[in-house]
Parts: structure tokens; C-alpha cells; sequence
């Protein structure tokens, strides 16, 4: 029996491939498929997977048109015969005890989702190692509730994780298709998250992710390409609404406003102004017809960066992202720069 089955996107990677899937093929856990998924790439990556599947019969190769992150995760589950799913993206590389200790622990507690925390790693750097404490937590065996409360609140890192087939497929959870997308991981995140019945959480790292590859879709920020984290949370959107998650109205909302503030923070400059256009446009509106929404723009941030926005301000907001994000010691800088000076905050 297939125990994990490992999915591997692949596009244009040749430079860390060998690495990536030598770690997989090494693994402890033998009883593993390994599914690389190519997504039309135009250098030697393709020569590499078939390198390895000719002295690896788990492997199990893909060969497609580029068609983007999503389509190529989506046909990876579609031919999947593992008891679990677990994804090693082809830039990173991992522990060789990873899949075994997360599939021990998926079958001692019978759990949809067990997740780990990663190390952050830099090759150019002299193969420097960080620990990324993303769960901050002991080993936790959460129900539903417990479950949403620890991973919705974490980076996504659906690469750390290991989930029960089976779960996916009575679910019927699978990622957006959008050609040329990015963050396709964030509605598969909330997705398996609020649906997990059990979910095991583990502070140990066993990936490695890698923080140098000038290639990445974190550093190669399109128009086409920022404006998509917008798609996912639409699809969060209708998510909670057509599964009635009442509870999660609040969470999806705060979500929605995190993630955007971190796109926003992280995007090249010349494609801030429409970005911030867009944003302030959504909160607004939002915020003006739903109730929810407004009391959940409080606890977020207050009444300056909602008034910010409202008043489609993009230098106060600028400033107020970087007190957000701790660039800022004060908010005392804004008197320096009149940026609120004869102003009354009552937008609310």
C-alpha cells in the first residue's frame, strides 16, 4: 500500500531539482509514490525527473503545457493513490525522516491534516539554516474547532503538511486553476483547515524552504500575478458562504485584510497605486454594507487605516503599514509629515 504520496510541481527549476528530488527519493518511508508534475518547463528540468524515474520505480511523471501552479497540484491529486498527500515544491528540499514521523503520527491519531513548522534556508549564504516557528505550539491534537483556531492563523505552508486523501476527495477540495496564478495556496489552506475533523500540529521542521531562488513566484511580483491573491479569497468567500460557516465570517475577513496588507507590503512599487486602489475600494464598500465586516475592520486595525483608505490617503497608509509591520516605532512620525494635521479620526 501507498502510504504518501509525494506531489512535485515543476517549472523551470533545473538549478535545484537534483537536490530537491534526492531528498524525496531518500526518504525513511519507502512506501511513498513520487508524482513530478512538469509544467512545460524550457531548460533541462524534464531531462532531470526522468533521470531519477529510470532508477526509481515510485516515480511517477507528468508531462504537461504550462498551465500554471494550480492545474499542475490538481492532476498530481487526480492520479494520487497514497493514504496521504504531501507537496515538496521543486525548489526546496527535505528531512529524510519527514514523511515517516508525519505519517506515524496522521495514523496514531487518525488525522485529515498533520502540519510542521520549516526551516527558512538560504543556499548563497553557506547553506544557512533558520527555524520558522510557524504553529508556536507543542504537538496538539485538535477537534474542528481546535483545528481552525491553530492553522488558519498560521502561514499557510501547505508544503509542511501532510492530508488524508480521503478527506480531500469526500470534500471535493482542490486549488484554483487560474493560468499564471500565485498564491493558489491560500483557499486550499482555509479550505482543508475548516473542514479537518482532527488535525495534528507539530513544532518540529523537516522542510527546507528556500529563501535565494530569484526565480520564485515570491520574487517575481506581476500585475497579473498580485492582483490573483484577490481570486482566492473571492473563493474563500463563496466557501464560507455556501458551507453557512457563520462562525467563520469574522476569520475570512481579517484574513482577507492581513493577506492584502502583506501583498501590498511586498509587491514592487510602481504596482502599489492601482494595488492600494483596489484594496481601499473593497474594504469600503464592504465595510459600508456589512456589519461584520465593519466591526472586524476595528479589531484589525482601527479607525486610521480605515480612514486612510476611505479617504484614499495612499501616503498616511504607507506610514500606518509600516507602524503595522513594526518599521515604525511611533505613530508620532505622521505629525512629523502633517499627514493628519486639522483631521478628526470619526470615520467610523
Amino acid at each position: 500500500m501507498i502510504k504518501v504520496s509525494v506531489l512535485v510541481p515543476i517549472c523551470n527549476v533545473e538549478k535545484f531539482l537534483d537536490k530537491c528530488l534526492g531528498s524525496i527519493v531518500n526518504q525513511t518511508l519507502t512506501d511513498i509514490e513520487i508524482i513530478c508534475i512538469n509544467d512545460g518547463s524550457k531548460d533541462s528540468s524534464l531531462e532531470i525527473i526522468k533521470k531519477f524515474a529510470q532508477n526509481d520505480q515510485r516515480i511517477v511523471v507528468i508531462d504537461k503545457p504550462n498551465s500554471g501552479y494550480g492545474d499542475s497540484m490538481n492532476k498530481g491529486m487526480e492520479i494520487a493513490k497514497g493514504e496521504y498527500i504531501g507537496i515538496v515544491e521543486s525548489d526546496d528540499f527535505i528531512n529524510t525522516n519527514m514523511f515517516e514521523e508525519l505519517y506515524l503520527l496522521a495514523k496514531e491519531y487518525d488525522a485529515d491534516i498533520v502540519k510542521s513548522n520549516y526551516n527558512l534556508y538560504w543556499e548563497k549564504s553557506k547553506d544557512v539554516f533558520k527555524y520558522y516557528n510557524n504553529l508556536r505550539i507543542d504537538k496538539v491534537v485538535s477537534d474542528r474547532d481546535n483545528a481552525k483556531e491553530q492553522i488558519l492563523w498560521r502561514a499557510p505552508s501547505i508544503w509542511s503538511a501532510i492530508y488524508k486523501r480521503s478527506f480531500l476527495t469526500a470534500n471535493e477540495i482542490k486549488f484554483l486553476s487560474t493560468p499564471g496564478a500565485s498564491y493558489q495556496d491560500t483557499s486550499f489552506n482555509f479550505k482543508t483547515a475548516a473542514l479537518a475533523n482532527r488535525a495534528v500540529l507539530t513544532p518540529k521542521a523537516y522542510l527546507n524552504y528556500r529563501q535565494d531562488n530569484s526565480n520564485s513566484s515570491v520574487k517575481i511580483a506581476t500585475k497579473e500575478k498580485v492582483m490573483m491573491l484577490h481570486k482566492e479569497y473571492d473563493e474563500i468567500k463563496s466557501f464560507v458562504e455556501q458551507m453557512n460557516f457563520v462562525e467563520l465570517k469574522q476569520t475570512y475577513i481579517v484574513h482577507r485584510f492581513r493577506g492584502n496588507l502583506w501583498n501590498y507590503g511586498r509587491i514592487k512599487e510602481d504596482l502599489t497605486k492601482e494595488y492600494f486602489e483596489i484594496f481601499s475600494e473593497e474594504i469600503v464598500r464592504q465595510s459600508e454594507s456589512d456589519k461584520v465586516y465593519k466591526n472586524s475592520m476595528i479589531s484589525v486595525f482601527g479607525t486610521w487605516m480605515y480612514g486612510a483608505m476611505k479617504m484614499k490617503n495612499k501616503a498616511l497608509f504607507d506610514i500606518l503599514l509600516k507602524v503595522y509591520n513594526r518599521k515604525e516605532k511611533t505613530l508620532r512620525s505622521l505629525a512629523k509629515r502633517n499627514l493628519y494635521k486639522n483631521r478628526k479620526f470619526k470615520w467610523l
